[in-house]
């Protein structure tokens, strides 16, 4: 496979695709709906509420983080997981862009 020509697109569709990349996991978007879902911080609550290993839950907590989706503040020992309202308000900005750049039509081809 080869490597992605993203030099040849522009920057908001770089950042937005790196964005949908990073939520194209059920267990990401099961992480976000729970982060949203309690409307605070969550630290240690996901292994227990979706069942996967600390493991895994931190390797898509870091895939979020680095994506940007994602923020996250020292407790103690603990790691505490929120929403980062800068770029999702984005994300959100430019997916309604994007979906309505189509109008929906009752024939196609």
């Amino acid at each position: 496979m080869g490597l992605t020509k993203t030099e040849i697109f522009t920057e908001e569709q770089n950042a937005l695709a790196m964005a949908l990349k990073a939520m194209a996991h059920p267990a990401r978007i099961a992480i976000l709906q729970q982060i949203i879902n309690s409307k605070a911080c969550i630290c240690g609550d996901l292994v227990d509420e979706l069942g996967l290993a600390q493991a895994t839950i931190s390797q898509h907590l870091k895939e979020l983080k680095t994506a940007g989706i994602i923020q996250g503040t020292i407790e103690g020992v603990s790691v505490c997981y929120c929403i980062n309202p800068v770029v999702w308000k984005k994300l959100g900005k430019q997916l309604s862009s994007f979906f309505a750049a189509y109008a929906i039509k009752d024939t196609c081809c």
